[in-house]
C-alpha cells in the first residue's frame, strides 16, 4: 500500500509489533542454519529506507560469512563477544562512509550543492556517525523483520577493525551485528524497562 499526503497511516497489527519490539530479544547463540545471499540483499531492502538527514545515507555494511573473514573480524572483538561472533553464520560490520558527501549527487539529485556543506571534516564525521548509527537501529529491526535474529555488539576495537577492513577507506565501524537463526538458549532472562512516567514529559 502507497502511502500519499492524504492517506493515514496504517499501524502494524499486534503480531507485527510484538515481532520488531515486544517479543524481539538480543540473540546470544545462533544455529548453523545458513543465511543465504537473497536473505541478505532482504533484510537491506528493508534497511535502506531509514531516514537521514538530508538523505545522506552514510551506512555501509561488509558481511563476515567465511572462516578467513571470521578470524580477521574475531581478533578485534572483546573475549566475551567472540564465541558468538564465530557461531553466528553471518557477522554484519556496519560503519559510517565519511566522504558520504561525495555522493550527495545520487542521494539528493535535486540539491548536488549540498555537497559544500560537508567539506569540513569534523562536521561531516559528526553527521556520518549519528545518522549511520540511526541506520544501525533500522538495520536490526530489518533482521527481525525478514525472520532472522539479531545480536548486536558493542565489545570491539573499532580501530583495529577500521584498519583490518577498512585501510584506505573513509569508513568507519559503529557497531557489529551478529545475524542467523536463534541456536541453543539464545535469550538471556528480560531485563526491566523504564516506564512512561519514568521518561516522558509533556510541554
Amino acid at each position: 500500500m502507497a502511502i500519499t499526503d492524504t492517506t493515514r497511516v496504517p499501524g502494524l497489527d499486534e503480531s507485527a509489533r510484538s515481532l520488531l519490539f515486544g517479543a524481539a530479544r538480543t540473540a546470544n547463540s545462533f544455529s548453523d542454519e545458513p543465511v543465504s545471499d537473497d536473505e541478505l540483499r532482504e533484510l537491506w531492502e528493508l534497511a535502506r529506507w531509514a531516514p537521514t538527514s538530508a538523505n545522506i545515507q552514510p551506512l555501509r555494511v561488509t558481511f563476515v560469512r567465511t572462516p578467513e573473514g571470521k578470524a580477521r573480524l574475531v581478533r578485534h572483538l572483546s573475549e566475551g563477544n567472540r564465541t558468538k561472533t564465530e557461531q553466528a553464520p553471518v557477522a554484519a560490520i556496519l560503519a559510517a562512509d565519511l566522504d558520504f558527501h561525495d555522493k550527495i549527487h545520487l542521494t539528493f539529485p535535486s540539491r548536488p550543492e549540498l555537497r559544500e556543506r560537508y567539506l569540513d571534516l569534523e562536521g561531516r564525521e559528526r553527521s556520518a556517525r549519528y545518522n549511520a548509527t540511526l541506520q544501525a537501529g533500522y538495520f536490526i529491526l530489518a533482521v527481525r523483520a525478514v525472520g532472522l535474529a539479531a545480536g548486536p555488539m558493542l565489545g570491539y576495537d573499532a580501530a583495529g577493525i577500521d584498519g583490518e577492513f577498512f585501510a584506505g577507506t573513509a569508513h568507519r565501524t559503529v557497531l557489529v551485528v551478529n545475524i542467523g537463526h536463534p541456536g541453543e538458549r539464545p535469550w538471556f532472562d528480560r531485563l526491566p524497562r523504564l516506564d512512561a512516567d519514568q521518561v516522558l514529559a509533556w510541554a
